[in-house]
């Protein structure tokens, strides 16, 4: 199983950025996935989880409104497009994957929001 992050970077504060988490070796319309964020001097915490079939999502307050997750089941791929960033968000964003009982985790990437 592999999951491969894409689409970090630097923005400023209320710019937007979309995050895509591309997954290969795994039957990947049937698991549930998510975002989690683990930010300097911070544990990792979700951001956000979606189910095999997409239909339902789940986010931490602090993005509520901000960001959405999605799914393109066809493509493989889950999609974090995050708005109205803030300083807060700051934090480096890994994606992650049930595949039976054992949980999978792409490798991190760096969102850096500026004031």
């Amino acid at each position: 199983v592999q999951l491969v992050v894409s689409g970090g970077g630097l923005v400023q504060a209320g710019g937007s950025l979309r995050l895509s988490c591309a997954a290969s070796g795994i039957t990947f319309s049937i698991n549930s996935m998510g975002w989690y964020r683990q930010a300097p001097g911070k544990q990792r915490e979700l951001v956000a989880d979606i189910t095999g079939g997409g239909g339902s999502t789940n986010y931490a307050g602090s993005v509520k409104g901000r960001f959405t997750i999605s799914r393109d089941n066809a493509k493989n791929t889950m999609y974090l497009q995050m708005n109205s960033l803030k300083p807060e968000d700051t934090a480096v964003y890994y994606c992650n994957a049930w595949q039976d009982t054992v949980l999978y985790w792409g490798q991190g990437t760096q969102i850096t929001v500026s004031s």
